[in-house]
């Protein structure tokens, strides 16, 4: 089963962005290749075309591959609600919340899964692009890996180790690595990938050499660092994009303890003009014109975070001086009058008060609605598009206007169905959908509703931009990579 497994030697080394360069790579070659990550543990999730729940990272390594996504290609997907608890999304569906020894008590289980998934990819494709997690190093982990070497033992495929030189000590991360491995690990590590180099490399080559010589091991690529690429790391939130001037439009999203889906704001931050930035935790409230209240993983223990930190009455103050206000999945419950968790599936709080600004009943359920919509705004009729990922069912107890109308198969054939509300006084918004703001005729009605008067020109379109990035990213991964050493390091293309 032709099949690579992309490692690092630290999180965010680059696996996600190098796999995708690597999947767009092939594609372009004519070669069916499939991404694949045996175990994720991350907030920012996508529903896939079969229905199911992956990582973001791997939805967007499925466009390099110019395939949908599909919830075998990240059949292990764990999404924290606490420090110890995460919810567990076996093959897209999640099975419950576990806390760490129960998981890794359940890891069988989700080893047959993995190699399920990995055995079905490996009969459709002509080769499968592996992700690791975090780092092979982590030796407290390797008793049951099935997202490292653990996976890469039992699938018996070759291993390429990226290390990321901006962070510095690139050598120490390399040589290291391979000191934490078994002798049948440190064999089946094939070469590696230096990536986010900036400078002459002709200072690195001496450094390249005594790596070479002292593992045994090609360096295969020496990777530039990408200024400005729109290819989100898979958790940590980007930076603020200030636009300048005491005349931009302000917007903040509150940065929640369990803040998920973060990537719904990325087309918010690329508008020219706009500044778009992320509140800080425990901090008092930037003023702005749009606050977001953005999905959450703990809705109750997230809104009880809101109110010690006094956001419930900066957001009071907000709307009372005209500022406009959106809530998004749990930012949508939480602008409701309760929040109820009888079952404890997120929290061991049963119920608590929400902002009460949306007349509105939340209950927590088992069954997990996970589903791609569209349709359009019922305001203006822009084409709107999105999924949903959420296990709250909420009831509006009033007649507000709904956001937006949404297809729905029924059996009469296509229906429609109202999606998400507006305050009657127009200052508000509450919706289910993420991706809200992914399609730029949506983006520019939403940001006209809260006061935003810049040049519609200044919206981009991020299907285009996507694929732009991904092709920019393969484009500086071919023009270094040493295809020669790729192929004795096992890519065989």
């Amino acid at each position: 089963m032709p099949t690579l497994m992309i490692q690092g030697c630290t999180s965010d080394a680059g696996k996600s962005t190098l796999t995708a360069a690597l999947c767009r790579l092939l594609l372009r070659r004519g070669i069916r290749v499939a991404p694949f990550k045996p175990q994720n543990m991350a907030l920012n999730s996508a529903v896939t075309e079969d229905g199911g729940e992956i990582g973001r990272a791997q939805a967007v390594q499925a466009v390099a591959c110019g395939l949908p996504a599909h919830s075998d290609m990240n059949p292990v997907l764990l999404k924290p609600s606490s420090d110890c608890r995460a919810q567990v999304i076996i093959q897209g569906h999640s099975i419950g919340n576990l806390d760490a020894v129960d998981y890794h008590h359940y890891k069988r289980t989700a080893r047959s899964a993995v190699f399920d998934s990995w055995q079905r990819l490996a009969a459709q494709y002509d080769w499968v692009l592996v992700e690791g997690a975090g780092s092979p190093a982590e030796v407290n982990l390797r008793e049951g890996d099935i997202a490292n070497m653990g996976f890469a033992e039992e699938a018996d495929c070759p291993v390429w180790l990226v290390a990321d030189i901006d962070r510095g000590g690139v050598f120490a991360h390399i040589v290291g690595t391979l000191a934490c491995l078994s002798a049948s690990e440190q064999a089946r590590v094939r070469g590696f990938l230096i990536n986010r180099f900036r400078g002459d490399l002709a200072l690195l080559q001496p450094g390249l050499d005594w790596l070479e010589q002292q593992t045994g091991k090609p360096v295969l690529a020496v990777v530039p660092y990408l200024h400005g690429l729109e290819i989100a790391a898979e958790d940590a939130l980007p930076q603020a994009q200030a636009a300048g001037g005491a005349a931009a439009f302000r917007i903040v999203i509150a940065t929640l303890p369990h803040i998920s889906n973060h990537t719904d704001f990325d087309p918010l931050r690329r508008v020219e003009g706009i500044d778009c930035r992320y509140a800080t935790p425990g901090k008092p409230l930037p003023p702005c014109d749009l606050l977001i209240l953005p999905g959450s993983k703990n809705t109750i223990g997230d809104m009880q975070a809101l109110r010690e930190w006094g956001w419930d009455a900066e957001i009071a103050r907000h709307l009372r001086y005209g500022g406009k206000l959106i809530g998004i999945c749990g930012g949508y419950q939480m602008l409701g009058e309760t929040i109820a968790d009888p079952q404890g599936i997120e929290s061991q709080t049963n119920e608590i008060k929400g902002l009460g600004l949306i007349p509105m009943r939340t209950v927590l359920e088992s069954g997990k609605i996970l589903r791609q919509r569209h349709g359009v705004l019922c305001a203006g009729g822009a084409a709107v598009r999105g999924y949903e990922i959420h296990q709250g069912r909420s009831r509006v107890n009033a007649d507000w206007p709904s956001l937006a109308r949404l297809a729905t198969a029924d059996e009469g054939g296509q229906g429609f169905e109202p999606e998400g509300v507006v305050s009657p006084d127009g200052q508000l918004i509450g919706s289910y959908l993420h991706g809200l703001f992914d399609e730029p005729e949506a983006l520019q009605a939403l940001l006209r509703w809260a006061g935003w008067q810049g040049d519609a020109t200044a919206i981009r379109d991020p299907e285009a931009l996507l694929e732009g990035e991904i092709d920019r990213l393969a484009d500086a991964l071919d023009a270094v990579l040493d295809w020669d050493k790729a192929r004795q390091a096992g890519l065989i293309v």
